[in-house]
């Protein structure tokens, strides 16, 4: 099963590729409150359909350059201007 996150678009400005905002929420150790971390991952977009603020599911797949290891598999939810 390959690797799979949902997650937000934060840009576009490149051809084919998007760079998506995974959010994750993680319980503190010691302090026991949760913590919400983030992680930016460059994924493929082939068709270029992404725009910004769509939630991306991505998936992982073999390198494609130096940085960029997932493709966008689908387009969860739209933007709101969309």
């Amino acid at each position: 099963m390959r690797q799979n996150f949902i997650g937000m678009v934060v840009s576009n400005a490149m051809q084919k590729t998007v760079k998506v905002k995974v959010t994750r929420q993680k319980l503190h150790p010691i302090v026991l409150k949760t913590i919400k971390t983030h992680k930016n991952y460059l994924a493929h977009d082939e068709n270029q359909l992404c725009g910004l603020g769509d939630v991306v599911r991505i998936e992982a797949c073999r390198p494609l350059s130096k940085q960029k290891h997932f493709t966008v598999a689908e387009i969860v939810r739209s933007a709101k201007g969309a």
